[in-house]
């Protein structure tokens, strides 16, 4: 690649911009260079924890769990006064649980499928830009363009826009555009295509099984869509394809087929950047992964992520040892200096087409109580009501008084506890008789007149499989087994994973609130068949 070569799409640098890349480059030294190749976290607002990522010089920062967005931003402008290089600020903007503390809670990207309203998507897509530019942010590794057709997936189910690819390129390509529209770099997801592997890449390396035919059907015509429409940057997963690896290497490609994504230079560089003609920014995905630590140790590993096409390293739990691996590399020719130098000019290149190499005007944004307004409103137009056989909607205190819940609680993928649910409370403020089940708890008609189950499961990390855990609930081995909806009106709400009717078959009311999809209406109502 020619520095030249930034004029083109999808960065469409001008001449000031394309000088800007030169001198930036040019003054780098070389250790400067590999520590641009890193983008780390900053958790939290651990003065000490903060400098320390500060002092390594990264190219980027993904910021989590720290102030509202007033704070954020004093945070990102900080690390950006103590920066070589403006930085790249990253973030999952994919709504539901990944929303901006102090921000709106915008409904996910299944829930925007369900409502199948482009202009929904279109402003929720802007709002959701205008709070992570006020934050500082300016680069989201979203949308996904994964296919939800393997169902049980505990990783895409409600973070992605389904398993029809005309509505995933409606909604996924919309969101893009408005995101890249208002200062937000987009890295569409998950790079060859996730979803028909029904595993988890935090837990393994998975698969997409595809003939290379209908790989090009629907991952590959969706990227392609991607690309055509000015995506600046893809990420780079830990999925192989064996179809093309196969297709290229011959039947010999052995074990190699099964290669991580991010560690694939066929992957990368002959299909996305060849074949598909992406000339932007390819980052890999979270490198603490098992689905790339399971193939090799990280010191083979690391360099090989740039090595193989990717631009920017994404985390690291050890910077300066990771550095040391990169420089390992280059010493024994497992790397070079112009694939590093190539990584950081598209690096450079990203930054000076999202003018952050130019003072910028204050970003202009939807006062925040109009926006979360808009929120709920959108939200409440996404909930799905699978069946109701009996009729017991709508809950009335004079027929179903007595109301006995039953829940796991609301299950967060960074706390090691679940929350409760704020609806038992807000129930008994209307009149209900709230009990909570406890293990051993004596249910019978004559004392409930009511059962209702709260599920709070979403798509998370690092989570095997999401089902409706019967023991866990009941904390029995008998009781699990029971099932009083046949004496006892019993209602079942799912305010996450949209596929629990599964495990609850012969229930008569199933609802699933907020987050939901094209896909997900169609497997519930093929449950209710299979039934």
């Amino acid at each position: 690649m020619r520095i030249e070569d930034l004029a083109k799409p999808p960065f469409n640098l001008d001449a000031p911009a394309i000088s800007w890349v030169r001198q930036t480059l040019g003054r780098l030294s070389p250790d400067d260079r590999l520590r641009q190749l890193f983008n780390l976290l900053s958790v939290g607002d651990d003065p000490e924890a903060i400098a320390r990522v500060q002092a390594f010089r990264p190219g980027g920062i993904t910021r989590m769990r720290g102030g509202d967005i007033a704070h954020e931003r004093a945070v990102i402008d900080d690390f950006n006064v103590k920066a070589l290089v403006p930085l790249l600020v990253s973030a999952d903007l994919e709504g539901s649980r990944m929303s901006l503390a102090g921000g709106a809670e915008w409904p996910n990207p299944l829930a925007l499928a369900a409502i199948d309203d482009l202009e929904v998507t279109e402003t929720v897509s802007r709002m959701m830009a205008e709070e992570a530019r006020a934050a500082g942010i300016n680069w989201s590794f979203t949308p996904v363009l994964d296919i939800n057709a393997a169902w049980r997936s505990p990783i895409v189910a409600t973070r992605g826009f389904g398993s029809d690819p005309e509505v995933i390129a409606r909604h996924a390509l919309t969101q893009m555009r408005v995101f890249q529209r208002h200062g937000i770099a987009s890295a569409v997801k998950h790079w060859p295509g996730e979803g028909h592997d029904d595993r988890d890449q935090h837990l393994v390396t998975t698969i997409n099984p595809l003939s290379m035919e209908d790989w090009e059907a629907s991952f590959g015509r969706l990227y392609r869509g991607a690309i055509e429409v000015g995506v600046m940057s893809v990420m780079s997963a830990h999925i192989a394809l064996p179809a093309f690896v196969r297709e290229q290497a011959g039947d010999g490609a052995g074990v190699e087929a099964f290669r991580p994504a991010s560690i694939s230079r066929l992957l990368n560089e002959e299909l996305l950047r060849r074949r598909l003609g992406f000339y932007g920014l390819i980052v890999s995905d979270a490198t603490a992964m098992a689905g790339l630590g399971a193939w090799s140790k990280r010191s083979e590993h690391l360099p090989e992520i740039i090595a193989s096409g990717c631009d920017v390293i994404l985390f690291s739990n050890d910077p300066e040892q990771d550095l040391g691996f990169l420089e390992t590399a280059l010493a024994d020719g497992r790397l070079s200096w112009q694939r590093v130098d190539e990584a950081v000019m598209r690096q450079l290149g990203l930054k000076s087409a999202l003018g952050l190499h130019a003072a910028a005007e204050p970003p202009r944004r939807t006062e925040p109580e109009a926006a979360k307004a808009y929120a709920a409103e959108v939200a409440r137009r996404a909930p799905t009501l699978v069946k109701d056989v009996q009729k017991t909607l709508p809950l009335d205190p004079d027929s179903h008084k007595r109301v006995l819940v039953i829940s796991g609680g609301i299950v967060f993928p960074f706390l090691p506890e679940p929350l409760p649910f704020a609806l038992p409370a807000m129930l008994a403020d209307k009149g209900f008789e709230i009990t909570l089940h406890e293990p051993g708890m004596d249910v019978r008609a004559e004392k409930f007149d009511l059962i209702l189950y709260l599920f709070g499961d979403e798509t998370l990390l690092t989570r095997g499989r999401i089902f409706l855990d019967w023991l866990g609930l009941t904390g029995h081995f008998g009781a699990a087994m029971a099932r009083h909806w046949h004496e006892i009106p019993t209602v079942m709400i799912s305010f996450g994973y949209p596929y629990l009717l599964r495990c609850a078959a012969g229930a008569d009311l199933y609802q699933r609130l907020f987050d939901d999809g094209d896909h997900a209406a169609r497997g519930g109502r093929s449950a209710d068949r299979r039934r």
